[in-house]
């Protein structure tokens, strides 16, 4: 999955940097194909593949979250 994101990655870069260095009548388009490749297929995997084995309740600011941050900043204190 990571080398497939890579490629992508690598993909659209390489459209958005030929776009702009190569003056002809497809310039903005493989600028603009670039940029919705990143934005629509390349990040949305990025996140997937980061995200995917881990739990949201860890992130979240709940009651319990709180508690135990504020149980580490007093442990740091001392």
């Amino acid at each position: 999955m990571k080398y497939l994101i890579l490629l992508l990655f690598l993909t659209a870069l390489g459209s958005i940097v030929t776009g702009y260095f190569i003056e002809n009548e497809w310039s903005q388009k493989l600028i603009g194909f670039g940029v919705a490749g990143l934005f629509f297929i390349v990040f949305p995997l990025f996140s997937y593949y980061r995200w995917k084995d881990k739990d949201v309740k860890d992130y979240m600011l709940t009651k319990e979250n709180l508690d135990k941050m504020r149980e580490n900043e007093r442990d740091k204190k001392y």
